[in-house]
Parts: structure tokens; C-alpha cells; sequence
């Protein structure tokens, strides 16, 4: 202890020695004594106090008449029979004799000076204070009660700083006899004692009590006759006596105090469900399983992906092998007037390379429909990423071509003859599209597009799907045609002023431009919406891309071919140049 806290237990304990022993002449002997070795001090309430106001501390004597406690006396005659039986023991404490003081406490000024007492030095009547308590030895070696909590609190602050303990280890093995009773101790020191049940009567004019059972404290059952139990109510119907009342279907049970029968009823959540079994938990459903709230059980999910004949599917379906066919019989048209002007500015046999690139990329369509496997997962979206490719390359290098031959080929003839020599335009493309399959390749190696189930969304649906749209290689393969797209529209917009038979700015731009669109209005419903329907939004956005290209750079073509053959002349592409040789010379 602190010398601070010497100090002030040293001025406590000096004023109370002064009120208690001083101040009023108190009586300083206890009550009940019995002379030993060691002296154990009882303090247990033999009388009861006078209820009374008081503005300030005054000295209540204990032995007035009618004021007998009952309770108290029975406190004191226990402490006095176990000491007694622990002296007659020859097992307990042998060559020891145990004496005792018992005071009476019943009021703050008799609990005041039996502690004083208790701390003051044998035939003495003061208390020494030292400079370390814990080496004071006071009269007694140990101190019972008191029972009431207001002066035990006053008690243990003034005992605490001198160690003196509220029990001896060997009291708790006495055992002996009160009016034919048992009277043992537990390990912390409390009586072991048989119990009455007793039942209140007030059914007639007078008051009685009824034994209806008993405890022991060898038992841990109570013996109770529910036969003599008299209920209030009709019939003697034994009454509901809940804290909380049964829960409705699908609530768990949530505790609020220290009882398991007091409790709220909070309902389980969505995905969640109540076990009979268990009241008190809302368990989570299986992976494959969804319950709505308040459920008591799980349902199968619904397992959903995009089949073959949703009326979706038939439209997307129709259209990309309609392209499909277009794409095939604009081959054979172009294969038959493969001589013919329209033909050859077109790129003569490097059309049915764009042709069968955009036909490759339809393929990959087919993968969209049905039930997701490993090869639609792996083909879907890397036939048409390289097949685009292919077309976008071709259409850039040929709008390059018809921009350098008529704009720079004259100021830069040495540069035009290697491009011819060295055929730029079929190393550009062979180079362009190897690297989009280098870059397909690696994300099917690396980011390999697998089939999927997708939970989190709709919580009663397994949506079936592949993983390729959340891969950085999927990511990379698009971000490449894009850059061909932003390339082949810089090309052809260069060259918007060319003579009108190989001017294809506008139909181009159109094209790109719907390229564009569609794939941003499918990364942006992809980012919202994750159900079924989204491979349907990604093969339209592929559809979109293919019929566009097709359209922009074949159909005009076609239309010249089939409708217009006095265009697809020599002399009429050769009076366009000749018409637009004249306008560069004016300018």
C-alpha cells in the first residue's frame, strides 16, 4: 500500500476510534466470548434496529426489549456449534483450541465499534498504525459476517488493508446437528440445509401455508406433489407462465436477457432457414438451394441459361445464319465477276479473305446457345475476336492503299514501289492478325474460358454461363479491335474526297460507328445485369459488328453488280479518275 494510503486509513481509523471509544462511553466487551488459541470473531444481527430519521451518526444500543432477531441468533449459534465441534474433533485441528467473540451489530454504530474491537490489539483498546498494515496483528485471526451488505461494505474497507479474511478452511468440514437437522458447509462456505416447499392458501377468510414438496442438498431434484398445488382459474388449470411466447414460422428465436425463455422473435432472412430443431438460428441454404423469408425450409434453385429455342435465341438465331448465307453468296457473286472493275477495286481476291473472315466470325456465334461446355466456352468469343480481326485488318490496309495511291504515291514513289514489291498489304495483314491470335491464344491458354454457375445475383436461380467476359485476356482482345476499328475509320476518312467509285468514307464510318455502339452498350448491360439473357446481348453486339462491316464495305457493291453494271465499266472508273485528276490539278 501507498503512504498516501497508510495516511488515510490512519485518520479513518483515528476518528472512529474517537467516536466509538471515546466519544460515547460504549460497552468494550462482546456480547458472547469463549477463550483459545486463535480467536475467531462472529458478527451476526441478535437484535433488530429502531427505524429511525437521523440528520446525523448517533450510537443505537443493541439490548432493547422486543427486539429480538430471530435470524441473527441462529447466524450466531452455527458459528458457535461448528467451533465447538471443531475442538471436539481430534481429526480438524488437533493440539489447537478455537475461541470466539460474537458481537452484535445491529446498527452502524454496534458494526462500527465490533470492527474497531475486532482491529484493536488483545486487552487493548486502540489500534496501532503501522507503516506497512499487511504486518499488523490483530486479536483476531479471521471475522464472520457481517450479513447485511451496507455493513459488510463498512467492515471489509476497514479489515481489506490488514488481511484479516470472512472464513477458516476448516469450517467448511464441520458437520453437526440443530434440533435433529444436518447442518453441513459447501466449498465456498454456505450451509447445505433440506428446503420446505410451502404453497400460500388465501382462499378463506384466513391465511394458511401448505407443504407441497421438499429439497435436499444431496439431490438435485426437487419432490414437489402437484396434487396439493392449488391453481387460481377454473378447473385448477395450471397457468401459462412464459417470458416470451412461441414464435411465428420462420423466426428465430434472439435471447434478451439471461434465460433462454425470454426472448424476441426476429425472422429469418432470404436465403436462410429455421430447423425445428434448432429455434434459436437461422441456418444458411445450401449452394444449390434458395428459401424466401420467414421460410422453414430450402427449395432447389432453378438452373437457367440461354436454350436454343427461347424466342430470342430463334431471332438471333435466323439473322446470324441469314448473314451467314449473304456472306456465301457474295463470294460466289464476287467469284463470278472476280474481272470486272467493282471487283478489283474492292481488292480483288483479298475480298473473300474479308469474306470468310466475317463468315468465321459467325460461327462463333453458335456457342452462345444451348448449354455452356468447355468448346463453346473456348470458340465462342475467340472466332469471332480473330475473324474481326481479319476483317478489320484487310479493311484498313485497303483504305491505305486507296489513300497513298492517290495522294502520296507521286511524292513518295520510292516508298509506294517497295509497298507493291514487297506485297505490304499482305504482310500487314499477315502481321495484324497474327498478333490478335498470339493474343487469342494466350487468353484461352492463361484465362481459360470455362463454364461457370453463377449464384450471387438471383438468389433462386443458377445462371450457367462462361468466364471469358471477366478475364484480362478477353479484355486485350477486344481492346486490339478497337484499335483496328479507330485505324480503318482514320484511313477511310482520308480518304473522303477520292473519286466516287473508291470513296468508301461514309459507308465505313457507318459501320465502325455501329461496331462502336454495340460494344459499349454491351459492356454497360453487362456491368448492370448478369442474368441469362447477357450471352444473348453479346452475340447481338457480335452480330451487330459482322453485319455492319459486311454492310458497310460488300453490300454497296453488290448493289452496283446486280443493279447498277453500267457503273462496273472501265470507262466509267476511268472518267472518274480522270474528273478528279482535273479537280487536284484546279486546286
Amino acid at each position: 500500500m501507498s503512504l498516501w494510503g497508510v495516511r488515510l486509513v490512519g485518520l479513518q481509523l483515528s476518528l472512529s476510534c474517537c467516536w466509538a471509544f471515546s466519544c460515547h462511553n460504549t460497552p468494550s466487551s462482546p456480547d458472547f466470548s469463549l477463550p483459545g488459541d486463535y480467536l475467531l470473531a462472529g458478527m451476526f444481527p441478535l437484535h433488530s434496529a429502531l427505524p429511525e430519521a437521523r440528520g446525523r451518526p448517533t450510537v443505537t444500543f443493541c439490548d432493547r426489549s422486543n427486539s429480538f432477531n430471530g435470524h441473527g441468533y441462529h447466524l450466531f449459534q452455527a458459528m458457535r456449534f461448528s467451533i465447538e465441534e471443531i475442538n471436539n474433533s481430534t481429526a480438524l485441528l488437533p493440539n489447537v483450541t478455537l475461541g470466539y467473540e460474537l458481537y452484535d451489530v445491529c446498527s452502524d454504530s454496534a458494526n462500527m465499534y465490533a470492527t474497531l474491537s475486532i482491529l484493536s490489539t488483545l486487552g487493548r483498546h486502540y489500534v496501532e498504525i503501522q507503516g506497512d498494515p499487511a504486518h499488523f496483528s490483530p486479536a483476531m485471526v479471521a471475522v464472520i459476517g457481517p450479513d447485511i451488505t451496507k455493513h459488510a461494505l463498512t467492515t471489509a474497507a476497514l479489515l481489506s488493508p490488514f488481511l484479516v479474511p470472512l472464513l477458516l478452511e476448516q469450517i467448511r468440514k464441520v458437520k453437526f446437528l440443530l434440533h435433529k437437522d444436518a447442518v453441513t458447509f459447501n466449498d465456498d462456505g454456505n450451509t447445505l440445509s433440506n428446503y420446505d416447499i410451502i404453497a400460500w392458501d388465501w382462499s378463506g377468510p384466513n391465511w394458511t401455508f401448505r407443504v407441497i414438496g421438499s429439497s435436499s442438498p444431496f439431490s438435485v431434484l426437487l419432490d414437489i406433489n402437484t396434487t396439493k398445488i392449488r391453481w387460481h382459474g377454473n378447473d385448477n388449470q395450471v397457468p401459462t407462465s412464459v417470458c416470451s411466447r412461441d414464435c411465428p414460422e420462420g423466426h428465430q428465436r434472439v435471447i434478451t436477457g439471461f434465460h433462454h425463455c425470454c426472448f424476441e422473435c426476429v425472422p429469418c432472412e432470404a436465403g436462410t432457414f429455421l430447423n425445428k430443431s434448432d429455434p434459436y438460428r437461422c441456418r444458411p441454404c445450401g449452394k444449390e438451394e434458395w428459401a424466401p423469408e420467414r421460410s422453414q425450409t430450402c427449395f432447389p434453385r432453378t438452373v437457367v441459361f440461354l436454350t436454343w429455342h427461347e424466342p430470342v435465341s430463334l431471332v438471333l438465331l435466323a439473322a446470324n445464319t441469314l448473314l451467314l448465307l449473304v456472306v456465301a453468296g457474295t463470294a460466289g457473286l464476287f467469284a463470278w465477276h472476280l474481272d470486272t472493275p467493282v471487283v478489283r477495286s474492292a481488292g480483288g481476291r483479298l475480298c473473300f479473305f474479308m469474306l470468310g473472315s466475317l463468315a468465321g466470325g459467325t460461327w462463333g456465334l453458335y456457342g452462345f446457345f444451348g448449354e455452356p461446355t468447355l468448346p463453346t466456352c473456348l470458340l465462342r468469343q475467340g472466332l469471332f475476336s480473330l475473324g474481326f480481326a481479319i476483317f478489320l485488318s484487310c479493311l484498313t490496309v485497303r483504305s491505305f492503299q486507296l489513300v497513298f495511291i492517290f495522294k502520296f504515291s507521286a511524292r513518295l514513289p520510292t516508298f509506294f514501289r517497295a509497298w507493291v514489291q514487297n506485297r505490304g498489304a499482305g504482310l500487314f495483314v499477315m502481321i495484324s492478325s497474327t498478333i490478335q491470335l498470339l493474343i487469342c491464344l494466350i487468353w484461352l491458354a492463361v484465362w481459360t474460358p470455362l463454364p461457370t454457375r453463377e449464384y450471387k445475383h438471383f438468389p433462386q436461380l443458377v445462371v450457367l454461363g462462361c468466364t471469358e467476359a471477366n478475364s484480362l485476356g478477353f479484355m486485350l482482345a477486344v481492346t486490339y479491335n478497337g484499335l483496328l476499328s479507330i485505324s480503318a475509320f482514320a484511313c477511310s476518312y482520308l480518304g473522303k474526297d477520292l473519286p466516287e467509285n473508291y470513296n468508301e468514307a461514309k459507308c465505313v464510318t457507318f459501320s465502325l460507328l455501329l461496331n462502336f455502339v454495340s460494344w459499349i452498350a454491351f459492356f454497360t448491360m453487362a456491368i448492370v445485369y448478369q442474368g441469362k439473357y447477357l450471352p444473348a446481348v453479346n452475340a447481338l453486339a457480335m452480330l451487330s459488328s459482322l453485319s455492319g462491316g459486311f454492310s458497310g464495305y460488300f453490300l454497296p457493291k453488290c448493289y452496283v453488280i446486280l443493279y447498277r453494271p453500267d457503273l462496273n465499266s472501265t470507262e466509267h472508273f476511268q472518267a472518274s479518275i480522270q474528273d478528279y485528276t482535273r479537280r487536284c490539278g484546279s486546286t
